[in-house]
């Protein structure tokens, strides 16, 4: 519609929110079906995540083909940076969730348990903690720490490599989106390309400290509230890298391509966002998780 107020872009109608559903509902009865033992239940899983990915590669390159051709105006760039700052909002509560979690089983629960001779006899507290059969926990009749001890991961190493990974590629993507808004198209490139060498090196090095955690340290997701916390923590986080490092390449495809120009590129901005916004986790995970 158009008129004395400026336009109102209306999209045609399209197959690929029925698509969608059809996708999570199946990857969602795989899911169940494979808690219960039900044979087909993983079949039914990889189905639902193949039409989730056809989907994503069909309908983004459809938006992304009508972002060159011209299609959309200024207020659907600004219904974009709406969404994708609502989206972000929601991922900042998400994790919030977590963090959250983490501050009551350090600062409340395990105190409180540790206080408790009823409950748990004998329970010395302090962190990391396995809880009452972990680590820290003596029984009344016991010298030795009983079974279920683990190694917590100290802040240097990997994860202060990793940290370092991750705020480099945060500087690389800003100096990436300043050479597209200067048309310099080789540099945007080359430090893009930077960004995703360096986003899947954070990832490999995880994998590694993850294979080190259960084969060597006994840190696995069942070590009590340390193991639980740690791993949820780091590994929802590592899936955002992941979704943001795949994200970014197919960027740096579209520049390669030659997409974007200085004064129509929400897409890069999107996922320049995103990437900010999971390196500013990670900061908060190295500090609260790994230093304190």
């Amino acid at each position: 519609m158009s008129g004395d107020h400026g336009t109102y872009y209306l999209p045609e109608p399209t197959k690929w929110p029925v698509i969608t559903s059809m996708g999570l509902f199946l990857l969602a009865l795989g899911f169940i079906l494979n808690i219960h033992s039900v044979a087909p239940g993983p079949w039914v899983m990889l189905v639902g995540a193949l039409v989730i990915v056809v989907m994503m590669f069909s309908w983004f390159g459809q938006v992304a083909g009508e972002s060159e051709a011209g299609r959309y105006d200024h207020q659907v760039d600004t219904s974009f940076r709406m969404g994708m700052g609502w989206f972000i909002f929601s991922e900042v509560m998400f994790f919030a969730a977590f963090f959250g979690a983490l501050f009551y089983a350090r600062i409340l629960s395990v105190p409180w348990l540790a206080g408790d001779e009823v409950l748990w006899p004998g329970y010395e507290g302090g962190w990391p903690s396995a809880g009452p059969t972990g680590a820290n926990y003596i029984g009344p009749d016991a010298h030795e720490p009983a079974a279920g001890q683990f190694s917590s991961i100290g802040a240097l190493g990997v994860p202060l490599l990793n940290t370092v990974l991750l705020l480099a590629s945060s500087v690389t993507v800003t100096i990436a989106h300043w050479a597209l808004k200067a048309q310099q198209r080789g540099r945007l490139a080359f430090w893009l390309l930077v960004s995703v060498v360096l986003g899947f090196a954070f990832l490999y090095f995880q994998a590694l400290e993850y294979m080190e955690a259960y084969q060597h340290l006994g840190l696995t997701l069942g070590s009590g509230v340390y193991g639980a916390t740690f791993f949820m923590l780091t590994g929802f986080h590592g899936f955002h890298v992941t979704v943001g490092a795949i994200t970014l390449t197919v960027i740096l495809v579209r520049c390669l391509r030659g997409h974007f120009s200085p004064d129509n590129h929400f897409g890069f901005e999107g996922a320049a966002w995103y990437w900010h916004f999971v390196d500013t986790v990670w900061v908060g995970l190295f500090i609260f998780v790994y230093i304190l």
